[in-house]
């Protein structure tokens, strides 16, 4: 299993897969971190899953996804109406 995340400090290197599961409401995969002890890490941040058809198309030109970013200011949204970070509206 290899860390893809680009911002982890583990970014390229790669790890015995040990287990995958739901963990904290989340999809995560345990591995033999560089301690010797078992570590997680949310899967998408590992190549554990096939590419996502949207990256390889994109190739590097389009850094986010149109659904990810409608959810983004979905939750933007939710947090103005109840106030949270500032005045609402």
């Amino acid at each position: 299993m290899k860390v893809t995340h680009r911002f982890h400090p583990w970014f390229g290197r790669e790890f015995a897969f040990v287990d995958r599961r739901l963990a904290w409401d989340e999809d995560r995969v345990s591995f033999i971190g560089p301690d010797g002890d078992v570590a997680s890490l949310p899967a998408a941040w590992t190549d554990i899953d096939p590419i996502d058809p949207f990256v390889v198309m994109a190739a590097g030109r389009c850094p986010f996804r149109i659904a990810d970013l409608l959810a983004v200011a979905d939750q933007l949204d939710a947090l103005k109406i109840r106030g949270v970070g500032g005045s609402a509206p």
